[in-house]
């Protein structure tokens, strides 16, 4: 797969080594191809504490709590919507797609509940932050929630990674 994503991974945590940083780029590129992002594209990824998850949910959306992964879109898309070539940033010829922050923390506690690798729960959080860069949700339990589920199984099962 041709690297044309500029996808800059930085983390203030320990444990996130260049294993992690290539499971994440992968899993963006991965995600992205099965959305039909054809373009050139930017996608900055932090990967931080519980702490400095919550306080970035405390100030961004008003949620006194960790959590595993924030998502801050670029666009206000609809699911299959992608923006044009011409949003690309004329200095770098990227579309910015927008910011993921995930908690190291998260990664390992939900793999430990739902019983499978960090490895899985990290590259499944990654493949749903893109897809919410992307203009998909999952807030109510019905058609949306499917609909988002449904293109995280296929993007995991491309990635080799299923449950």
């Amino acid at each position: 797969m041709a690297k044309r994503h500029y996808i800059p991974v930085t983390a203030d945590v320990p444990g996130v080594d260049e294993r992690k940083c290539a499971l994440i780029r992968k899993a963006i590129r991965t995600a992205l191809a099965a959305e039909g992002v054809e373009f050139p594209c930017e996608v900055d990824v932090s990967v931080t504490s519980d702490a400095n998850i919550h306080q970035i949910n405390l100030d961004m959306r008003q949620v006194d709590r960790p959590t595993d992964v924030l998502s801050f879109p670029a666009f206000d898309l609809t699911p299959g919507e992608l923006p044009g070539p011409e949003e690309a940033d004329p200095a770098t010829g990227l579309v910015p797609l927008g910011d993921m922050v995930i908690s190291l923390e998260r990664v390992n506690a939900q793999a430990k509940e739902y019983g499978h690798s960090s490895r899985r729960e990290l590259a499944y959080l990654v493949v749903h932050s893109v897809l919410h860069l992307l203009g998909y949700d999952h807030l109510d339990e019905g058609p949306q929630k499917v609909q988002m589920r449904t293109h995280e199984d296929a993007i995991m099962a491309e990635l080799g990674i299923e449950r």
